[in-house]
């Protein structure tokens, strides 16, 4: 017997309404942060970040293949990983389906990490994804947009994520409420790293237009702002549990047993 509130339809119908008259109200909020959003200055890339890619080394504005707009997600795949964020792989999962309406719609998606380009190549294979992906090992890109962090930022409380300073780390990987209420062993051992190695990576997503040859950065969120890119979620917010979490629950795709 289900513990949960029952109801008739016409019960059903009323609070499905009221909730109905919240969701417009939400989605009208949405649309003006979008415009907020859009709105934020430009600010001018002069720095000559390189990155390499299939095709051989790129800078920041080869990245636009043409169009005016770029999408940059920061996928946590550290130079010490042997295997990508399995947070990061999951959000990453729902890129191939998009990433050809962006082009057509004068939009680049690209994923960028520090790992090794092969690295990166060959968990592509493994993940089955055709998504264009950069490795910015050799550069300061990670670092400038606040996805990277160096050892010793992580021990003396330089590190700037999501637009907040964060403690140094007695226990590296412990410094933030964030961090330390998430599962982070299980996460960096998932990426075969310790967790030291894996917080000095983080997600987040950075867009930049190009403009009279020149590149603007335009907009970069981190930690929950990702939500609405991790397509999983959205589902799960309109099933009847829920997110209905206890610890870390996913996989790779590759790595559900079979039902």
């Amino acid at each position: 017997m289900t513990t949960h509130r029952t109801g008739t339809h016409d019960e059903w119908l009323t609070a499905r309404l009221e909730l109905l008259e919240e969701e417009k109200a939400l989605t009208r909020r949405g649309d003006e942060l979008a415009r907020r959003r859009q709105a934020l200055p430009w600010v001018r890339v002069d720095k000559a970040y390189r990155f390499d890619t299939d095709e051989g080394s790129a800078s920041l504005a080869d990245l636009f293949r043409g169009r005016s707009q770029l999408l940059v997600y920061h996928f946590m795949f550290g130079p010490d990983y042997t295997a990508g964020c399995p947070s990061c792989s999951a959000i990453a999962d729902g890129f191939d389906g998009i990433v050809v309406h962006l082009a057509h719609h004068d939009v680049m998606l690209w994923a960028v990490s520090r790992a090794p380009l092969a690295r990166l190549q060959a968990y592509q294979r493994r993940m089955g994804w055709h998504f264009p992906w950069a490795s910015s090992l050799d550069g300061d890109f990670n670092f400038d947009f606040d996805v990277a962090f160096t050892e010793a930022q992580q021990r003396e409380g330089g590190i700037e994520y999501n637009y907040r300073r964060e403690a140094g780390m007695p226990l590296v990987g412990r410094d933030t409420a964030s961090w330390e209420e998430g599962p982070v062993d299980e996460m960096a051992a998932m990426s075969g790293t310790d967790a030291a190695s894996y917080t000095r990576e983080r997600p987040g997503m950075s867009a930049f237009v190009l403009e009279d040859g020149i590149v603007y950065h335009t907009y970069s969120a981190y930690a929950r702002g990702l939500d609405g890119l991790w397509a999983m979620y959205q589902w799960l917010d309109r099933a009847p549990r829920g997110r209905n979490e206890e610890g870390v629950w996913w996989r790779r795709h590759d790595e559900y047993e079979k039902r």
